[in-house]
């Protein structure tokens, strides 16, 4: 029997796995599972933080020097910290000022393969996208990879929405590393990608040749992120998920939106799934508009508890100016909370029809976020009936076994290339 039709013992690449919040480690999570569902092997190999995994899963730990810690993010390592060769290629890039751990993560885990290349039919690399990739493939371990969507959108709206000159320097020396990720992507096989959106801004961005690119969108598990019929709504509750200083979110908009909307409703609340940043743009934002009252923050918490908080919120809101699939989204029409959105980037695709599965409004617009709420709110009706078809959507499309299944096909075609 060869690797065409038996069971396949993957090699999962995650350089960060970070549990709850976050798309990568979401992402790692559920699809090892419900690979190992379906009956292969799966092993990850992850950097800080470590992804949490099905008993099935294998964790294998490859540490960084983990830089950009929750406690002491950008500190510089000590000498005595550097004891793999990876590890002085991990700080000469930072010290560079570029972001370090695509490149330094792509090179252990090539250390780590030389030595177990037989162990494995494919490696799967979850958006690292560095030299290592091109080094496992040259030692005859087949590479496929998933690209989200190009970091290079990150890189173009957060240098738009630098308020600085210097700013704007150090965040073009800080996503350099994307020029990596560029030259790699455009050698590889073949290219997973999420959804048709990301598929052009590939082709666009790291000029991968469309036949080389195919899309298998994410999932969720609506057996989890359902309504909790024991859990009542919270008149004027808010909720979205955003990375609360990454401009591409769009958390500023919503703030500026539930700020407009408290001078005629004093009961809206907005809960944030994500961490603050002690000083950051966002909590200037909400200091300036007077809101520290009324938006609360809500990390490290189970999948159950934010399947409750989605159950307890009114709305739910995808804020972006950008996004490649986004999880938050669906994981919110999963719950039957009526959604509204943005049509950055592929959102519009996800969501739906506006006034049927979701609201949408256009990306970067404070004024139109705040009515399209407004609308919902004072239209409980039809926003409940909006809500229900959402999950429809959601059932009928979108679940990890149908991602892994698809996934699974894509193993098979690169290994038959």
């Amino acid at each position: 029997m060869t690797a065409l039709d038996r069971p396949l013992r993957v090699a999962l690449l995650a350089y960060r796995g970070k549990p709850h919040c976050g798309g990568q480690g979401i992402y790692v999570r559920h699809l090892s599972k419900a690979l190992a569902d379906l009956g292969h092997q799966v092993e990850v190999l992850g950097g800080q933080p470590y992804p949490e995994l099905d008993e099935r899963v294998e964790l294998v730990k490859l540490p960084s020097l983990d830089i950009y810690n929750e406690h002491f993010p950008m500190r510089m390592p000590g000498l005595w910290e550097l004891k793999h060769w990876a590890d002085f290629a991990e700080v000469a890039a930072f010290s560079a000022g570029t972001f370090p751990e695509p490149l330094a993560f792509s090179l252990r885990a090539w250390d780590y393969l030389r030595t177990r290349r037989g162990d494995f039919d494919i490696v799967h690399d979850n958006q690292s996208l560095g030299y290592g990739l091109l080094a496992i493939e040259a030692m005859g371990l087949p590479v496929i990879a998933t690209i989200h969507h190009p970091i290079t959108v990150d890189r173009r709206l957060e240098i738009e929405h630098a308020a600085s000159l210097y700013k704007k320097l150090t965040l073009r020396r800080w996503y350099a590393f994307t020029d990596m990720q560029t030259r790699v992507a455009r050698r590889l096989p073949r290219v997973i990608t999420v959804s048709q959106n990301s598929w052009k801004d590939i082709h666009r961005d790291h000029k991968v040749p469309y036949d080389r690119m195919h899309v298998v969108p994410v999932g969720v598990d609506p057996e989890l992120f359902k309504p909790v019929p024991s859990v009542e709504r919270r008149k004027g509750m808010i909720i979205t998920t955003a990375s609360a200083d990454v401009a591409m979110k769009g958390l500023r908009y919503l703030l500026e939106a539930v700020a407009k909307l408290r001078t005629e409703r004093d009961h809206i609340e907005l809960t944030v799934i994500g961490r603050p940043k002690e000083g950051g743009q966002s909590a200037r934002t909400i200091d300036e508009l007077g809101l520290a009252d009324h938006v609360h923050f809500v990390s490290g918490v189970s999948d159950q508890r934010i399947v409750e908080l989605y159950s307890e919120a009114e709305l739910a809101v995808v804020p972006s100016l950008y996004e490649g699939f986004s999880l938050p989204a669906i994981e919110a029409m999963s719950c039957a909370v009526p959604l509204v959105a943005t049509t950055g980037g592929a959102v519009p695709e996800v969501v739906g029809t506006d006034g049927e599965t979701g609201f949408l409004v256009p990306p970067g617009d404070s004024a139109a976020l705040a009515a399209k709420i407004a609308f919902a709110l004072d239209h409980p009706t039809v926003a409940r009936k909006v809500g229900r078809a959402g999950r429809q959507r959601v059932i009928d499309q979108w679940s990890w076994r149908h991602t892994a299944e698809k996934t699974v096909e894509q193993y098979r075609a690169r290994l038959a290339q």
